[in-house]
């Protein structure tokens, strides 16, 4: 059982009213959590004010309560802590309540646009198939060892953050893989955790609709870089201008990877073919069944940071000959006759250009190239038009169609995609806003060696129309569509 004056070690109190010798047995910023004996942290929400709900907490059995704000009616049995930002303070006492978790196993942060969730997923990879205990927080999955369980954030609340980890170290891991986002930084929700590594891997377009600028979204990148302390180290991707920001104010130890510029770690891709990619780094020769110039980014991320993390060189490249794809990431099948689908998460122009740039430099040019893509509601407009000029411009026909519309009307999403669309792509493009039917129409134009890139959704098994949430696998439909139509 923890006293409240022990998981407060290291928060910005400003004010204490009541005592903290007070037991705590749980921890809740959502009132409907509130068990006996809890401390609840109130917290000013996008959308709720976790102050509003004190009163409730405290019904519930709250004995103490974090809060910026002091409400106007103190209750004399309840200790009230005053703090500079419930966030941070929230991630703090987390990791405290969890005994720090963090600083039992060697946690590695991956923060960028594009490739987190490849990089951490094949790093948790990597380490199982080298013989360590592991765990992966991901966008895809949350991973205790061989324990796998859904998550449906990037980087998820801090207390589920410190509580996982809590468990991670139960289970023996030796090491963590997370995925960072710029939302989980902005929020404070990895504050308190004792990071051994950072790896920046690009910036690109993605969450104005949140961070309003791209110098904010940059920015608050760079936070993360910014605390980490002396003992980690901290892996940019140099090729990108915004790698060598992140490393500006860090008290890290500075490493860089790069294909097209000096760095500390480099590769050249030697082939880039539909079944695989041949590297060289540290001038050994690597097979691996990855495709794209972005794989190439990535595996050689995974390469720099298993080396600093004190693997076998050679063991390093040996393990990554033979790993496999991550699920929504270039997943690929070639149906009965011969049609390639591929379905990717690109959701931002960035990573639409890369794939489709892929796609493209190893074809031969004697087939078509067919993509169906959206844009997800009640997110980042500025991007949609930019979907638009690029899938246009570089598939020989498109299909635009719904993401995930959520609350806003699919086709009014489809009319701002179409916005983008030079005049000379008009007549590459349709639209059709059932996803599947729209990917269905891509099968029956597809004929033999044709590519069918469904871009948008990825991993996801579902689709979110106003605020219902329905059963929808790309990778399923697709493959079962082609087989369907005998293609």
């Amino acid at each position: 059982m923890n006293k409240l004056k022990d998981i407060l070690y290291k928060v910005a109190v400003e004010s204490v009213i009541g005592t903290t010798e007070v037991a705590i047995e749980n921890v809740a910023f959502d009132s409907r959590k509130v068990i006996k004996n809890t401390l609840f942290v109130a917290q000013k929400g996008l959308i709720f004010n976790g102050h509003q709900f004190v009163d409730k907490a405290i019904e519930k059995g709250a004995v103490a309560i974090i809060c910026e704000d002091l409400p106007i009616n103190i209750k004399s049995n309840i200790t009230y802590i005053q703090v500079v930002n419930s966030d941070e303070a929230l991630a703090i006492i987390a990791s405290n309540f969890y005994d720090n978790p963090s600083e039992k196993l060697k946690l590695v942060g991956v923060t960028g646009t594009n490739g987190k969730t490849t990089i951490a997923t094949l790093l948790y990879k990597l380490f199982k198939k080298a013989g360590y205990k592991v765990g992966l927080l991901s966008t895809i999955k949350i991973m205790i060892d061989e324990l796998e369980k859904d998550t449906t954030h990037t980087t998820p609340d801090s207390l589920t953050i410190n509580k996982t980890l809590h468990k991670m170290v139960l289970a023996g891991a030796e090491f963590c893989f997370m995925e960072v986002s710029s939302h989980g930084i902005h929020q404070k929700r990895t504050a308190g955790l004792l990071f051994q590594g950072g790896i920046f891997t690009n910036l690109t377009h993605d969450h104005l609709d949140y961070h309003k600028s791209f110098a904010e979204y940059r920015d608050v990148k760079k936070i993360f870089f910014d605390n980490l302390p002396k003992t980690a180290f901290a892996l940019v991707n140099i090729d990108d201008k915004n790698g060598a920001v992140m490393l500006q104010n860090t008290s890290a130890k500075k490493y860089t990877y790069a294909l097209k510029t000096i760095a500390d770690y480099k590769v050249k891709i030697l082939e880039n073919q539909f079944d695989g990619l041949l590297l060289n780094i540290d001038n050994q020769e690597v097979w691996t069944k990855l495709i794209g110039i972005f794989n190439a980014y990535n595996l050689l991320a995974i390469y720099a940071t298993a080396d600093l993390l004190g693997l076998d060189k050679l063991e390093i490249l040996q393990i990554i000959s033979n790993l496999e794809n991550v699920d929504g990431r270039f997943q690929h099948a070639i149906s009965k006759s011969g049609i390639y689908s591929i379905v990717d998460y690109a959701h931002t122009p960035d990573a639409l250009k890369n794939v489709l740039e892929t796609i493209n430099t190893i074809r031969t040019k004697n087939e078509q190239v067919i993509t169906v893509v959206g844009c997800g509601g009640d997110r980042d407009k500025a991007k949609r038009p930019k979907i638009g000029h690029i899938a246009s411009a570089l598939s020989t026909q498109v299909v635009f169609t719904s993401d995930n519309p959520r609350s806003e009307d699919p086709e009014l999403i489809i009319k701002d995609i179409e916005a983008g669309v030079a005049p000379e792509n008009y007549k590459k493009t349709i639209s059709i806003t059932n996803r599947k039917q729209a990917i269905k129409t891509a099968c029956k134009l597809a004929n033999k060696d044709d590519i069918i890139l469904v871009a948008g959704k990825g991993h996801e098994t579902y689709q979110i129309i106003g605020n219902v949430k329905s059963n929808f696998d790309d990778f399923k439909i697709v493959s079962e569509l082609l087989t369907e139509l005998n293609k």
